[in-house]
């Protein structure tokens, strides 16, 4: 099929105006949380009872802020923490590789609405200052209830916001 001349020409042009638009893809926020506390420290834990309270409460505070995507590493942790939120809304969880994490910035990056990130105490702050955020101090082996939220700012700068889940 054969596009007249004069259509041709005003969809060129549309889709030349639209392609910036789809090169600033960015998420409208970045939510970043460690697992909840875990059954113990050997192999790959389930959460504990605590950590499972913990996982709900992220579930109930985010259940409405426009989360689109939801990543975790491979650890049955991590999917704990992130499943009651993904129930809430009906989303699977996608893996991430944390030896890679440029590899997420870049994908989520490209990505529209907000954007759940689950890691661990050692990934974070790295997850944190390549999305363009401040991270604080570091995250102490006992700490589980930091939730970054990460939104795009002026110029390209990033805003940090430190909340804390109960």
């Amino acid at each position: 099929m054969r596009l007249p001349a004069r259509l041709f020409r005003q969809l060129s042009i549309a889709l030349a105006m639209l392609a910036p638009c789809a090169a600033m893809a960015e998420p409208s926020a970045i939510y970043l949380v460690r697992h909840g506390e875990k059954m113990s420290e050997q192999g790959d834990p389930d959460l504990s009872a605590r950590g499972q309270a913990r996982a709900q409460h992220v579930g109930v505070l985010l259940h409405r802020a426009g989360i689109t995507r939801i990543f975790t590493t491979p650890t049955r942790r991590t999917h704990q923490t992130a499943e009651p939120l993904a129930q809430r809304l009906a989303t699977k969880v996608e893996e991430y590789d944390p030896r890679n994490p440029k590899a997420l910035v870049e994908k989520v990056k490209g990505l529209t609405g907000a954007v759940l990130v689950v890691g661990h105490s050692n990934t974070l702050p790295e997850l944190v200052r390549l999305f363009g955020g401040a991270p604080g101090a570091d995250i102490g082996d006992n700490e589980y209830d930091r939730l970054y939220q990460l939104t795009p700012g002026v110029g390209g700068a990033v805003n940090t916001v430190l909340l804390t889940t109960p």
